[in-house]
């Protein structure tokens, strides 16, 4: 996990990251953004989750944490969407 950004995106946001939508059942994965206070545990950073259902401007999102699966309220600054592949058994 880094903890610093590198020195010239210090104290910057993307605004796209910032404003990015995303629909119920995608796949996200936790990116803790430096600039912006989290409120979310540390330990789900870097996890891969199910978008559940929006609220407010933050997401509901459902990650297993070891045989639990939780519910987190995340901002979208935070989350980066996954694209699954599924494999064909032959």
């Amino acid at each position: 996990m880094a903890r610093r950004k590198k020195i010239k995106t210090q104290g910057k946001l993307q605004l796209s990251r910032y404003f990015q939508e995303f629909a119920p059942g995608d796949s996200v994965s936790v990116v803790k953004e430096q600039a912006v206070q989290s409120s979310f545990p540390l330990r789900i950073q870097g996890r891969t989750g199910t978008v559940e259902s929006r609220r407010g401007k933050a997401y509901m999102i459902k990650i297993e944490d070891g045989s639990k699966e939780k519910k987190f309220l995340i901002e979208p600054v935070h989350l980066k969407k996954i694209r699954i592949i599924k494999s064909s058994a032959v």
